[in-house]
C-alpha cells in the first residue's frame, strides 16, 4: 500500500471516549511521520478546541472547523468563509428564534461566544465574549447554535444560502459556507501537496465523515461508527476505545523497521 497520508477524525475516532489519546496511538502516529507518511487531523472542532491534541500529537496539517480551515503547525494556509451579510443574518435569525440561545462563531482561530461561562469550558475557554448586538466585521468560517429541531435549522440555512451540518446525538447545528466541508479541504490539501487521493487512508465515525471515507483511497470506520458510515467504508477497525486507528495502521501499512511496542 503506497500510503502518503493518514487522515483521521478526532472525537469518537482517534480519541478515546474519555478524550485521551493512548501512548500506543501516539507512538504509531509518530512512526508514520518518521517513515515519511503525513499525519493530518480532520475535525469539526474549532482550532482552539483541537489545540490540546494538536500539541499532543504534532500532526503535519490540521483540518478544523468542519473543513473550513487548514493550518500547518498553527499557520493558516486555507480558509473558506461565509458571505459576511449572510453570516450576520444567520446570527440574528438564531437570536430571533431564541434570544437566550448560545451561539459560537469561528473567525479563523478566534472564536466568539455569547456565554458568561467561557472560562469553565474545556474546549472553548479561549473564546472571546460577544453578545452579537453589533454585526461582526470579520471573515466568518462557521456558526454553531443549539436548536429545538432540524426543521428550524434547515429553514435558517435555506434562507441564508449556507451549508447545514448536524452531529449525532446532539441538537447543535453548524452553519457553514456553501462550498465547504472536510472533502473540500482534503481536495485542497491533496492538490497543494501533489498527493493522489488514492494514497490517502482516512478514518471516521460520524455522518460528516462519510464523504471523506468515500473519496480517499481507503476509508476506514471505527466499530463504534454510525451504521451509515460503516456501510460506505472499505473496512471497519476496532473501536476508538480499543485504539482502532492505530491498530489498523500497524496491521495494514508496512514500513521498513516497523517495530512498535504494544504493551499499553
Amino acid at each position: 500500500m503506497n500510503t502518503k497520508m493518514i487522515l483521521t477524525d478526532l472525537d469518537h475516532t482517534l480519541l478515546r471516549s474519555d478524550g485521551s489519546i493512548s501512548e500506543y496511538t501516539k507512538q504509531i502516529l509518530k512512526k508514520c511521520q518518521n517513515c515519511g507518511v503525513l499525519i493530518v487531523i480532520a475535525t469539526a472542532r474549532y482550532w482552539i478546541g483541537a489545540e490540546r491534541y494538536i500539541e499532543e500529537i504534532q500532526p503535519d496539517y490540521e483540518i478544523t472547523t468542519d473543513g473550513t480551515l487548514i493550518h500547518q503547525c498553527g499557520k493558516q494556509i486555507y480558509s473558506c468563509s461565509m458571505d459576511m451579510v449572510d453570516a450576520n443574518q444567520i446570527i440574528q435569525d438564531l437570536l430571533k428564534q431564541n434570544p437566550n440561545t448560545e451561539i459560537t462563531v469561528a473567525a479563523g482561530r478566534q472564536v466568539f461566544w455569547n456565554s458568561h461561562h467561557i472560562s469553565e469550558s474545556e474546549k472553548l475557554h479561549k473564546a472571546v465574549y460577544n453578545d452579537y448586538k453589533k454585526p461582526l466585521s470579520c471573515q466568518i468560517n462557521k456558526i454553531v447554535a443549539e436548536l429545538p429541531n432540524s426543521d428550524a435549522a434547515v429553514e435558517i440555512a435555506s434562507k441564508n444560502h449556507c451549508r447545514l451540518q448536524g452531529y449525532r446525538g446532539e441538537n447543535w447545528y453548524s452553519f457553514l459556507p456553501e462550498n465547504s466541508g472536510k472533502i473540500q479541504a482534503i481536495l485542497e490539501l491533496a492538490k497543494l501537496l501533489d498527493i493522489s487521493l488514492s494514497q490517502i487512508v482516512s478514518f471516521g465515525d460520524d455522518i460528516n465523515d462519510m464523504e471523506m471515507l468515500q473519496i480517499c483511497g481507503t476509508g476506514v470506520a471505527v466499530s463504534n461508527a454510525v451504521i451509515d458510515v460503516k456501510a460506505v467504508a472499505d473496512c471497519v477497525t476496532l473501536s476508538n476505545d480499543e485504539d482502532g486507528v492505530a491498530d489498523w495502521i500497524e496491521k495494514n501499512i508496512c514500513f521498513s523497521d516497523w517495530k512498535v511496542q504494544t504493551n499499553y
